[in-house]
C-alpha cells in the first residue's frame, strides 16, 4: 500500500507512464479550417470510450468529476490562464476517465485538471488535451487531492479537509500524507487542526481573509468568531493574535488559580500518568458541568507527536 502511495505522489507522471506529450506544439497545430475542425472534433468523439492514453477531445465530452476537493475557483486567475492557453496551448493534457454514469452525455470526467477545462472554455478552445486512464472511484478521490494540493490550488480548508479525507477513508498515516505530497508532518499536523475552526474563521480562511497560522491561534477560543472579526478589521498580524489570546488565557487562568491548587490526590495522579506518558506537562480541570484536560507543548514537533498518538488511536 506504501509503495502505491509513493506513486501517487509523483502526480500526474506516475499516471501517464511519463509520456513525452510534445504539447507545446498543440496550439500550432489546431486546425484553422473549420470543416476540418468539424470532421477532427466528431472524430474524436466517436472514439471508444475505453481508449486509454492521449487524445483529443471537444471541451463538450467532459464533466466535472465529483471527487474535486476545490470548491473555488479564481475568476481572475483563470482570465489570466484563458489568455495564456490562446497563446501557447495547454502545455498539460487533463486527466480523465470514462463517465460512471452510463445515462450521461458526456463521455468523460474529469479527474485532474478542472481549473485548464474551464480555462479552455473561456479561451473558447474547441478541444482539449486530455489522457484517458480507467481508474475507481478511490483513485479518482486520491489523485484528485494530491494533485490540487501539489500545486498548491487549494484553500487552507479544502487542503485540511483533504488531508482528512484521506485519512479517514484511505487510512493514511501523516507520516505517509507528508512524504507523498513532500510536505512537513509538522506542516499536515497543523493543516489538520484547522478542520476544528469554527464556521466564520473557515469562511475568513476561504476568502483569504485570514492565514491558517491566524486560525490556528483562534482554535478552541470560546469567542474564535467574534475575534477572528476583530482581526479583519484591525489587520491583526500573527503574532498580535497569539498574544491577545495568551493575555486572555492568562487572566482566565488567574482567576482559576485557587481551584487548581485544590485539585484531589485521584486527578494529580492522573496529571503524573498522562504527562509521564506523553513526556509534556498536563493539567485536568474539573468545572461544574464538566471540565478539559490541557496539553502544553514548546515546539511544533511536539504538537505533532501529540496529534499522531490521538489519530493513531481512533
Amino acid at each position: 500500500m506504501a509503495d502505491k502511495k509513493r506513486g501517487l505522489g509523483r502526480g500526474l507522471s506516475a499516471l501517464i507512464g511519463d509520456v513525452d506529450i510534445g504539447l507545446a506544439a498543440t496550439a500550432k497545430d489546431q486546425p484553422k479550417d473549420q470543416n476540418e475542425l468539424k470532421t477532427k472534433k466528431n472524430s474524436n468523439l466517436s472514439q471508444d470510450k475505453s481508449a486509454q492514453g492521449l487524445n483529443t477531445v471537444g471541451v463538450e465530452a467532459l464533466v466535472p468529476g465529483k471527487f474535486q476537493p476545490r470548491r473555488e475557483f479564481d475568476k481572475d486567475a483563470l482570465k489570466d490562464l484563458a489568455n495564456s492557453i490562446r497563446e501557447k496551448g495547454i502545455l498539460q493534457p487533463i486527466l480523465v476517465r470514462s463517465n460512471p454514469d452510463e445515462g450521461a452525455k458526456a463521455p468523460y470526467e474529469i479527474v485532474a485538471g478542472e481549473r485548464r477545462w474551464r480555462a479552455a472554455q473561456i479561451a473558447q478552445l474547441h478541444d482539449v488535451p486530455v489522457i484517458v486512464r480507467e481508474m475507481t472511484d478511490n483513485e479518482a478521490l486520491q489523485i484528485g487531492i494530491i494533485e490540487n494540493v501539489q500545486r498548491s490550488d487549494l484553500n487552507p480548508i479544502e487542503e485540511a479537509e483533504a488531508f482528512q479525507r484521506l485519512i479517514d477513508e484511505f487510512s493514511y498515516t501523516q507520516e505517509v500524507l507528508a512524504k507523498t505530497l513532500g510536505k512537513s508532518r509538522s506542516h499536515i499536523a497543523n493543516t489538520l487542526r484547522l478542520v476544528g475552526a469554527s464556521n466564520k474563521v473557515r469562511d475568513y480562511l476561504v476568502a483569504g481573509k485570514l492565514s491558517a497560522g491566524h486560525a490556528r491561534a483562534l482554535l478552541g477560543h470560546p469567542r474564535a468568531d467574534s475575534l477572528a472579526s476583530d482581526i479583519v478589521k484591525k489587520g491583526l498580524s500573527v503574532r498580535e493574535v497569539e498574544r491577545l489570546v495568551a493575555v486572555k488565557n492568562t487572566s482566565k487562568s488567574g482567576s482559576k488559580s485557587k481551584k487548581s491548587s485544590e485539585k484531589d490526590t485521584d486527578t494529580r495522579a492522573l496529571e503524573k500518568s498522562i504527562a509521564d506518558k506523553l513526556g509534556l506537562s498536563v493539567a485536568i480541570q474539573h468545572e461544574k458541568d464538566g471540565g478539559h484536560v490541557r496539553v502544553a507543548y514548546k515546539t511544533l514537533e511536539q504538537l505533532d507527536e501529540v496529534v499522531r498518538r490521538l489519530m493513531s488511536t481512533s
